[in-house]
């Protein structure tokens, strides 16, 4: 429990919680209860933690606890080489970083064969204990000639003692305190330093040509940009360390007199430590340490982003005309109904090298006149502008009212391709399931969305250098908070939505489809008890998550948990009305003016619940069935096309964040290239991060600043 206690407090601290906070959660988490069930349902136990919050305690927590359990590896492996130490004992306790445990166990861990290994062989150990020891008068040279053993390999007094100095060099390498000290110098004072392979070889890393930044403060898209670069072989990198003040600080650690007969071997031998043994470690631990930092920073700006995508409200009860565009091969076209059934698909050529514009604004006009479709969904990919540019121009043709939208295709491909899709569409051609999925993502982008791995959504930076374990589950998490918090509507959710139900994995999510389709719609949550795997303890953590329209209680169109029926039924009571009356339009509007009256802490005494959970209960019986995602800016709806050579400074327009990143945020305004604001155009206070102004989704507008016609680059301003 120690361990634990410690645990609770460190965790605690770092993320400036209490530490009753943090043991309450730690608990649930160890019942069993995921994260979003926590983050909605145990407010009161955790003391309102958010679910952002509650992702890095748990984060934090398995590093911690992984760290406990490495520690009890390493003192007994240790104390099986019978060199543990109380000292050594407290010190690996008393660590809480994984890389300075690992700098502890260092110099027990079993080694190849060294220098110092060759030497401690010989017999020389008490020899370099001696030199480091600086405590004897007589000449070294005498003393070394009782460590001369010929048939050791030791032929002289200089051999004795420069293997002596060996082991003190390998010794001096491995001592954890002086590790740790020269990292933090380096980490103060190192420099990132880059240069070309091929000076004249154009690349999208020429500002990283000769370019150098201090560590302490160089961002973290330039490290990753920088690792790339040198993935790829563009860039030579180097690290330029404070040697001189690291060697000084070495030689005051263990010189003690500068006039003794030690002290030139001893200066030579941490010289010959610092660059033969300390430098290409340490240069290779900060590098990576700094790596893994910037994938962290990385993989949060990713899943921020992946989750505002997420979060898109959908555009209901249209038909929607997916457009895939594309050149040679044809531009992909695909009607669904508002309830995302498939109507027709077709395949068009108004782009090079066919330029088949007025076949193609035959085809969409008969197919928008016979399916009466309200919305073009157009893939934001190749082809999109002069695709846009043809249905802009085709919709001035008629006389139905008729918007597109421009929308994120990413990850299309990878979905168009996969086994789920194969089993939605066995008889559609591989190409067209693009054009549908991208027709749904503007219905519903959070259904459609789900359907695919989350690394392929595409709105970060560096996600494919980033470690791909780390991000996979980050992504995972981002999607299931996404999910849990909208609900899923149980009668018409795919298995990809539903198997991102708090508790409920794919298995258990086709199980439900399967129960569906053979005894038709769920009439309540409990029904879901009666799905083949389907216990007591999935259904409590998934049943507040569930949505049943047309059901048997009113209730489960809303986010309040079966736990907590009995206290909403008692609140209605309470004001003089019943469950039943949340479905009539009338009396739900006198309900909302009831329950905005009430005063919270006193009723909550009166039903014998938390005050935060009754706070939730009376907000979602005033929006029964609200889908949180309203609440979002919907994507730009347009008829016309702007030209890029439309353009002109000082143009103020209207644009869709597509993505958010470390210096700045890339925005759709309409021509084929997004333009760029930069994280110094995004206020006119100093910020942080852009994500502190901007999201993915976000309709903003900004002033052109700067346009590049050669490269087709727009600068923008926020500052308006």
């Amino acid at each position: 429990m120690a361990n634990m206690n410690k645990i609770f407090k460190k965790i605690a601290e770092e993320l400036s919680i209490r530490e009753e906070q943090v043991e309450a959660t730690v608990k649930l988490i160890d019942e069993g209860n995921t994260i979003p069930f926590i983050a909605r349902y145990r407010k009161e136990v955790t003391g309102n933690l958010s679910d952002e919050t509650l992702r890095d305690l748990d984060e934090r927590l398995k590093y911690l606890r992984n760290l406990e359990s490495r520690k009890e590896e390493i003192i007994r492996l240790i104390d099986e080489q019978g060199k543990l130490t109380d000292e050594l004992t407290i010190k690996i306790a008393e660590t809480m970083v994984l890389s300075e445990l690992e700098d502890i166990y260092r110099p027990y861990k079993p080694k190849k064969r060294t220098r110092a290994t060759i030497a401690k062989e010989k017999g020389l150990e008490p020899l370099s204990q001696i030199i480091y020891l600086q405590m004897e008068r007589n000449s070294i040279y005498e003393i070394a000639k009782k460590y001369v053993n010929e048939e050791k390999g030791v032929n002289h007094e200089d051999e004795a003692i420069s293997g002596a100095l060996d082991i003190i060099a390998e010794n001096i390498a491995d001592d954890s305190d002086y590790r740790k000290k020269i990292k933090s110098m380096c980490f103060r004072e190192a420099v990132i330093s880059t240069k070309a392979i091929k000076e004249e070889e154009k690349s999208p890393y020429e500002m990283y040509y000769d370019f150098s930044e201090g560590i302490l403060r160089i961002p973290s898209h330039r490290i990753l940009a920088i690792n790339r670069g040198e993935k790829e072989d563009f860039l030579k990198v180097k690290l330029d360390k404070p040697e001189d003040k690291i060697l000084d600080y070495l030689k005051k650690q263990i010189i003690r007199d500068y006039k003794s007969q030690f002290a030139e071997m001893l200066t030579n031998t941490i010289e010959d430590s610092y660059k033969r043994l300390i430098e290409p470690s340490i240069e290779r631990e900060i590098r990576s340490d700094l790596t893994e930092k910037s994938e962290e920073k990385a993989i949060k700006v990713f899943g921020k982003n992946a989750k505002q995508l997420l979060m898109q409200p959908p555009i209901k009860n249209i038909t929607v005309m997916g457009f895939d565009p594309a050149y040679r091969t044809g531009c992909k076209i695909a009607v669904i109904d508002k309830t995302g059934k498939l109507l027709a698909t077709t395949t068009v050529y108004p782009t090079e090298p066919q330029n088949d514009v007025e076949g193609a604004k035959k085809v969409l006009k008969d197919l928008i006149s016979k399916f009466h479709i309200n919305m073009i969904a157009i893939g934001n990919g190749t082809a999109s502008r002069e695709s846009e540019m043809f249905v802009s121009d085709m919709l001035k043709e008629i006389t139905e009212n008729v918007y597109y939208a421009i929308v994120s295709e990413a990850g299309a491909s990878v979905y168009s391709a996969s086994k789920l899709a194969t089993e939605e569409y066995p008889d559609i051609n591989v190409s067209l399931r693009g054009a549908i999925s991208i027709a749904r993502r503007l219905q519903d982008p959070l259904s459609e969305l789900v359907k695919i791995d989350p690394k392929a959504i595409g709105v970060g930076q560096y996600q494919h250098d980033v470690n791909q374990k780390r991000l996979s589950e980050s992504l995972t998490c981002v999607v299931e908070d996404a999910v849990n918090t909208v609900g899923v509507d149980v009668n018409t959710a795919t298995p990809s939505l539903l198997s991102y139900v708090s508790g409920v994995n794919m298995s258990l999510a086709k199980n439900i489809v399967k129960y569906r389709d053979e005894n038709g719609e769920l009439k309540q949550r409990k029904d879901l008890l009666k799905v083949p795997k389907f216990g007591p303890a999935t259904f409590k953590q998934c049943a507040g998550f569930i949505r049943i329209f047309n059901g048997n209680n009113p209730l489960e169109i809303t986010a309040v948990h079966p736990e907590s029926y009995e206290v909403a039924e008692k609140l209605l009571t309470n004001l003089g009305y019943s469950v039943e009356n949340l479905t009539d339009k009338t009396t739900l509007e006198e309900i909302k003016k009831s329950l905005s009256k009430i005063d919270i802490s006193k009723m909550a005494d009166e039903l014998q619940v938390g005050t935060l959970t009754l706070k939730d209960i009376v907000e979602e019986l005033s929006k029964p069935g609200r889908d949180p995602r309203e609440s979002m800016p919907k994507p730009i709806l347009r008829s016309d096309v702007l030209k890029f050579e439309d353009l002109q400074e000082g143009m103020e327009l209207t644009g869709t964040v597509r993505n958010v990143i470390d210096f700045g945020a890339f925005v759709d305004i309409g021509v084929k290239h997004d333009g760029l604001v930069h994280i110094s155009e995004m206020a006119d206070r100093y910020i942080k991060s852009p994500s502190e102004v901007v999201s993915v989704g976000d309709i903003i507008k900004v002033k052109v600043i700067g346009i590049d016609r050669e490269k087709q680059k727009v600068k923008l301003s926020m500052k308006i």
